[in-house]
């Protein structure tokens, strides 16, 4: 059990040879660690401890449905943080439930109101209407970065909690990778809920919004590995997968945008501005017009993802804001609503939310315009 929860953290050894010099004595059957040491090292692998008293490891799954793939193999077995990412947004989608139930919320009607087969570029318009997702008044904001932002408000407006984080929680030491999974969706038809690996490049986080809001169209729960380039084994990943490209740029307003016979790094970039996505959404594009195909197209598509790696993340920023992105601005204002009404106690905000002091609580407030 040792072992296997020393592997299940995905920790280095280097660590746990600092933090617990004895390990490979205690995994051996040399020495026993006491209690005291158990509980650490529970904590320290993100284990509960009472698993560490079974007499074989648990066999753990994803509690939805899982599409994620690797060099074509299906991912088995997740990692704690991954599960506890999910864990924590089924915790926070139960509460938002019964919180949206008992303010007498109407059912969203378009949860499920599609299937997978439904024409594609019908699909995407429909997706693209109920969220107000125009391409004219798109084309308006200065950069694709912001559109993402416009992009996540607009999903946010109609009813889905929109969380965006590349941390457990708001453990910062705890990050995700996005090499095990891109964001996942909860469907459901009074909190519907998207999460986005917040970790990942923002290239890649429009992308992955777009295909997890299929599956909440869908009415399908799922976790994903959403790439743009991407050519999925599952008939519904596939389908996700182009009427997310069609949501972000309709193939039909990218002919008549598109010049092949421009030099490709200007005609990404002018594109890119235009249509306000990401290359890599682009490059998707031009694979799917038939203007870049084969070896042509997965090299361009490695050169931009490269390029888009060695861009560096953003650090710090508005704590406050970045609360409200990681737990979705509908979400942390309904709980700081429902604190501030008597429905939740402040214990349970505190908990929802990630923090623990009262100070936080009231700026956080003023910052989602609750508290004045």
């Amino acid at each position: 059990m040792l072992t296997w929860a020393r592997e299940r953290s995905r920790l280095d050894l280097a660590y746990f040879d600092k933090r617990f010099p004895r390990l490979d004595q205690w995994e051996r059957g040399d020495a026993q660690p006491t209690f005291k040491q158990l509980e650490n090292f529970a904590k320290a692998t993100h284990t509960p401890v009472g698993f560490m008293f079974l007499a074989e490891p648990p066999q753990e799954a994803v509690p939805i449905p899982d599409f994620r793939m690797v060099a074509d193999t299906t991912v088995r077995q997740p990692s704690p943080d991954l599960l506890d990412t999910v864990y924590l947004c089924q915790q926070r989608q139960d509460w938002y439930r019964d919180f949206a139930r008992s303010a007498g919320d109407d059912r969203l009607r378009f949860v499920g109101s599609i299937r997978v087969g439904d024409d594609i570029a019908r699909s995407a318009g429909i997706i693209r209407k109920a969220l107000g997702f125009d391409l004219d008044a798109r084309a308006q904001l200065p950069t694709w970065t912001e559109a993402l932002r416009r992009f996540i408000a607009q999903a946010d407006r109609l009813g889905v909690l929109v969380m965006v984080s590349g941390v457990v929680g708001s453990n910062t030491r705890r990050k995700l990778n996005p090499q095990e999974f891109r964001g996942f969706a909860l469907a459901d038809d009074l909190a519907p809920l998207v999460f986005i690996n917040g970790a990942d490049s923002k290239a890649a986080q429009m992308f992955t919004l777009a295909h997890e809001l299929a599956h909440i169209w869908l009415g399908e729960s799922a976790l994903s590995d959403a790439q743009a380039s991407a050519v999925p084994a599952q008939a519904v990943e596939r389908w996700c997968n182009q009427v997310a490209a069609e949501l972000l740029v309709p193939l039909e307003a990218f002919r008549a945008a598109h010049e092949p016979g421009f030099e490709l790094r200007a005609e990404l970039d002018r594109l890119a501005r235009r249509f306000k996505v990401s290359t890599l959404v682009i490059l998707r594009r031009m694979h799917d017009s038939g203007s870049l195909v084969g070896a042509t197209y997965w090299e361009a598509y490695e050169h931009e993802l490269a390029r888009f790696r060695e861009i560096a993340h953003g650090t710090g920023g508005d704590f406050y804001r970045s609360v409200g992105a990681r737990a979705s601005k509908r979400f942390a204002r309904a709980v700081v609503t429902s604190a501030l009404e008597g429905r939740s106690s402040f214990t349970e905000a505190f908990r929802l939310l990630g923090f623990k002091k009262m100070s936080t609580f009231d700026q956080l407030g003023r910052t989602l315009g609750v508290l004045f």
